[in-house]
């Protein structure tokens, strides 16, 4: 990747993928395959600020279950929820047992049904309960798991932008992203990504190394079978579809991570 495309790449995924003000000046299918291998990194950033702001909180004397609340809070805050909606509206569309293009529209209306309710609840529950759990074994083990869980989740929106993966819509950020991704670039950047985590796990030790990189492997797989299951169900992925994978292995990747705790 030159170093224009790596810059146009970088815009595109902080732009479309956080509420940071950077100027998307490319839309094509080159800015977007960019953005999409960048991914990863923008998961680096919102889960620096999580673990910042869960430190943080510990640092004034807040309680782990405080410092975990915070640090999820970050994340939602830096998407404006969309994945947290993206997670909610998936979950109505899977549940709805109607037709692909009846749950299609459903997933692009503005309110929220039950399904979605209750997935959303459980899942802000899980992280929040996960986190706690870590944070009060170790701050600077739930400083971790907040970033790999933030890395995590945007690399499943790299895998899910693979090739042969396709749109369920002609429009939207889904169309624009899917299948963008040589299948090869995506394996290297998810390597690179699992030896980068269990390089961090290794200041806890071998077994931390471990553990680190199977919580990321684990959040991806999890993640892969919810693609799948919208692609089956949907005819692809839309927007919400990736919201929801990459919510799925967030909290993948902090259930993973409390075994270690």
């Amino acid at each position: 990747m030159s170093t224009t495309s790596l810059d146009h790449g970088l815009r595109f995924a902080f732009g479309t993928l956080t509420v940071l003000p950077v100027k998307v000046e490319r839309w094509d299918r080159d800015a977007a395959r960019g953005g999409m291998l960048c991914a990863p990194v923008v998961g680096l950033v919102v889960g620096a600020g999580a673990a910042a702001a869960g430190v943080t909180l510990l640092y004034l004397g807040a309680g782990a279950l405080l410092a975990a609340v915070g640090s999820v809070a970050v994340p939602a805050l830096l998407t404006r929820g969309l994945h947290l909606d993206g997670i909610a509206d998936t979950a109505d569309g899977l549940g709805s047992g109607k037709p692909a293009e009846d749950a299609l529209r459903i997933m692009k209306q503005s309110d929220i049904g039950p399904f979605g309710v209750i997935t959303l609840l459980f899942v802000l529950l899980a992280q929040v309960a996960a986190l706690a759990q870590v944070y009060a074994d170790s701050w600077a083990r739930g400083a971790l798991a907040a970033v790999v869980a933030a890395v995590a989740a945007r690399l499943a929106l790299t895998l899910a932008a693979r090739k042969g993966v396709p749109a369920a819509r002609p429009e939207g950020l889904g169309a624009a992203v899917a299948g963008v991704v040589p299948v090869r670039s995506a394996a290297v950047v998810t390597v690179v990504a699992a030896l980068a985590a269990a390089a961090a796990g290794t200041l806890f030790g071998a077994d931390d190394a471990v553990r680190t990189a199977l919580a990321l492997l684990a959040a991806l797989a999890l993640a892969e079978l919810l693609l799948r299951r919208c692609v089956r169900r949907f005819g692809g992925v839309t927007g919400d579809v990736f919201g929801g994978l990459a919510e799925t292995a967030a909290t993948a990747a902090l259930v993973v991570l409390t075994f270690a705790a």
